[in-house]
């Protein structure tokens, strides 16, 4: 039986990220997030999204204090890991090298990260 969240749209994916960084936070706390990036992004729509993701099974909510304090229920390398897997089935037809080569030609990788990624494949040999 899958028992994993349900895969977060974009908006929940921003709303996770913040809260990955921040740690258990009230809506609050994620809007004063949100808008140093996003200074479009009002209140209430953070508070709905937090409200949807914690119906969805996105996130848990600590309701002991006046001000809920909302957390990812994944760990974010487990969400990336899910996502990635998504990503190289339905983009790359599984093939996870076909992934890799796209970031590394694409120019998504800078040199300090391309030195970090020779680092690991030379420890692995």
């Amino acid at each position: 039986m899958n028992t994993a969240p349900p895969k977060p749209t974009a908006s929940e994916l921003e709303m996770l990220r913040l809260l990955f960084a921040l740690g258990p936070a009230t809506a609050r706390q994620v809007h004063a997030a949100a808008i140093e990036t996003r200074p479009d992004m009002n209140y209430a729509t953070v508070l709905r999204l937090l409200q949807v993701m914690h119906t969805k099974g996105l996130l848990t909510r600590d309701e002991s204090q006046r001000a809920h304090v909302y957390a990812p229920v994944q760990e974010q390398e487990s969400v990336q890991t899910n996502l990635l897997k998504e990503l190289i089935q339905k983009a790359f037809s599984g093939s996870g090298k076909a992934l890799v080569l796209a970031a590394l030609r694409g120019g998504h990788v800078s040199a300090k990260e391309r030195e970090e990624i020779q680092a690991l494949l030379d420890k692995e040999n």
